[in-house]
């Protein structure tokens, strides 16, 4: 057993010697980010806990996988320790540090001696506070943007997501080399414009991931937002950063996009209400785009009366409550019949399946039934496969210039998407279209009379710090359960009903529901008509 150290002049001294010695440990073994010793610093098992401002991790394992992704603490001095015993062998510890870099920060600690040993059994940190956070920000105000001073939308703000033309800003498409080369922006792009002149105001430019090429929501050049919903998961993309911010309530609204699945997959991981609109129904002038026979403008809000007062006011160009003047539909009316596509519960894992299961029992057994029936969509990958040639084959006409003459500018995992596209031949891109014609038409026809009901993604939000080749796999899965409504350009809203079990913690998944083209104001009252239905919480039941 190590010598007790002493607590210096100053320090509590009625606190035991061999007390302060484990604490003195700790604080040296986050200094130097020792893994293995911050490890065995806290008690083993599923009751340890620990919470920061980005929430609570239960379990040992959970905090252990926490720290791989952390990447160490700034240097600091404890320059005030207050030290309570709670019982035998219990005790809390409260210390102030100083950063050396400037501010301070609170660490929280309950200690209980186990097997001889001092181990920490419950901790909180209050850190520093930041500027901003980089991983969720490219640039931040309050506001960047001011908008109307009058209009629907006043008192919002929007986290616009790094590939929308903002005046006298540059785009990043979350990529420091682009970020450099590129020149400011003289105009705004419409889907941002429209939202400035109902009163909305711009938070900042949030990040994505690179190009937009992903759905994961990591960065390999500025980090990997939070996923507000479940710490130490990944947050979803690439509409990555708007979802986080508007998840933690730095904003209200995340203007984003949607090529497969990029607004509906944060939304999911996220706990969100997440909008791809019409295919080509929102103006995509000053947006970077990936591929542009899928990529559509979208928002993602905390609930659905705000993303109503969004949607009534975007796409409400005629003044009216639809679309009808914009696309030739009507989104007045939309039955009260949902059907659910077998491939994609298949493709769900067990506990979304039975989540979402539950989910249909209750809406049969509700006051107000909807008809229900299930459906069947055909071969997820037969939608998969021609989705992904036609769409590596506009993002590389789209980006190979640039990233010919930047070579090693971009992360691996993109890179090796962009290496794939370029291999994509006229001929293959061709029969890819001519494969999707079918499948499209197909899903148009299934939507004539009845909204598709699904769960969004297989999952919930992979660990930050699973393998590389599990991500793939996830990716994979989720591709083929978004795709089909990429492949539609159908209107696709997940919205946030299902809560299942995952390795860190209770966790969201969101519950999509895809209805016909032009109808996505409509579709958006029948989500909130659905969600009131199956709400627990009384308050969720009323519309507002």
């Amino acid at each position: 057993m190590a010598e007790a150290t002493l607590p210096p002049s100053g320090f509590p001294d009625d606190i035991p010697a061999d007390l302060f010695t484990a604490f003195d440990a700790y604080e040296r073994a986050i200094l130097a980010n020792d893994l293995d010793a911050l490890d065995a610093a806290f008690a083993p098992g599923p009751q340890t806990i620990r919470a920061d401002g980005a929430g609570l991790l239960v379990g040992h394992d959970a905090i252990s996988a926490f720290r791989v992704t952390r990447g160490g603490v700034a240097p600091r001095t404890i320059e005030r320790l207050e030290y309570r015993p709670l019982g035998p062998g219990i005790a809390l510890l409260v210390a102030e540090s100083r950063f050396h870099g400037g501010g301070r920060g609170i660490q929280t600690q309950v200690w209980q001696r186990i097997d001889g040993r001092w181990l920490i059994t419950a901790a909180h940190v209050t850190p520093r506070t930041p500027a901003f956070d980089r991983s969720i920000w490219r640039s931040v105000g309050d506001p960047l943007w001011q908008g109307a001073w009058e209009g629907p939308l006043a008192g919002l703000t929007v986290a616009v997501k790094d590939l929308f033309a903002l005046t006298g800003f540059r785009i990043g498409a979350g990529n420091p080399t682009y970020l450099r080369e590129a020149r400011a922006e003289k105009t705004t792009a419409p889907a941002l414009a429209d939202l400035i002149r109902a009163g909305a105001s711009v938070r900042g430019l949030a990040r994505t991931d690179e190009f937009a090429y992903s759905i994961a929501g990591d960065n390999a050049h500025y980090g990997t937002p939070p996923n507000a919903a479940l710490p130490g998961a990944l947050p979803g993309g690439s509409s990555s950063g708007p979802a986080s911010a508007v998840a933690l309530g730095q904003a209200d609204v995340g203007l984003a996009t949607d090529t497969a699945g990029s607004i509906r997959v944060p939304a999911a991981y996220q706990g969100l209400w997440g909008l791809r609109t019409t295919h080509g129904l929102v103006p995509r002038q000053g947006m970077l785009p990936l591929a542009q026979s899928f990529d559509t403008v979208g928002w993602l809000t905390r609930d659905g009366a705000t993303l109503q007062r969004v949607a009534e006011w975007c796409l409400s160009y005629d003044g009216s409550d639809s679309t009808e003047s914009v696309y030739g539909e009507s989104g007045d009316d939309l039955p009260w019949r949902f059907i659910v596509p077998d491939e994609v519960l298949d493709a769900a894992d067990a506990p979304t399946r039975e989540a979402f299961d539950s989910l249909v029992a209750r809406l049969a057994a509700s006051d107000d039934p909807p008809r229900l029936a299930r459906v069947e969509i055909g071969d997820l990958d037969e939608y998969v496969a021609p989705f992904r040639t036609v769409q590596g084959a506009e993002a590389w006409r789209n980006n190979g210039e640039w990233l010919r003459e930047h070579p090693g500018a971009v992360g691996p995992a993109v890179a090796e998407r962009f290496r794939l596209a370029a291999s994509v031949s006229p001929a293959a891109e061709a029969d890819a279209r001519g494969a999707l014609a079918p499948l499209r038409e197909s899903l148009h026809h299934l939507v004539r009379d009845a909204v598709l009901l699904l769960p969004t993604v297989p999952g919930p939000a992979p660990a930050r710090t699973a393998a590389p080749a599990e991500i793939d796999a996830t990716r994979l899965s989720t591709l083929r359960m978004t795709t089909p409504a990429a492949v539609a350009g159908l209107p696709a809203l997940s919205i946030p009903l299902l809560t299942v079990r995952s390795p860190l913690g209770p966790a969201p998944v969101g519950v999509c529901l895809i209805s016909r083209a032009g109808t996505d104001i409509a579709l958006v009252r029948l989500a909130r008509r659905l969600a009131a239905l199956v709400a627990t919480d009384p308050a969720e039941r009323t519309l507002t």
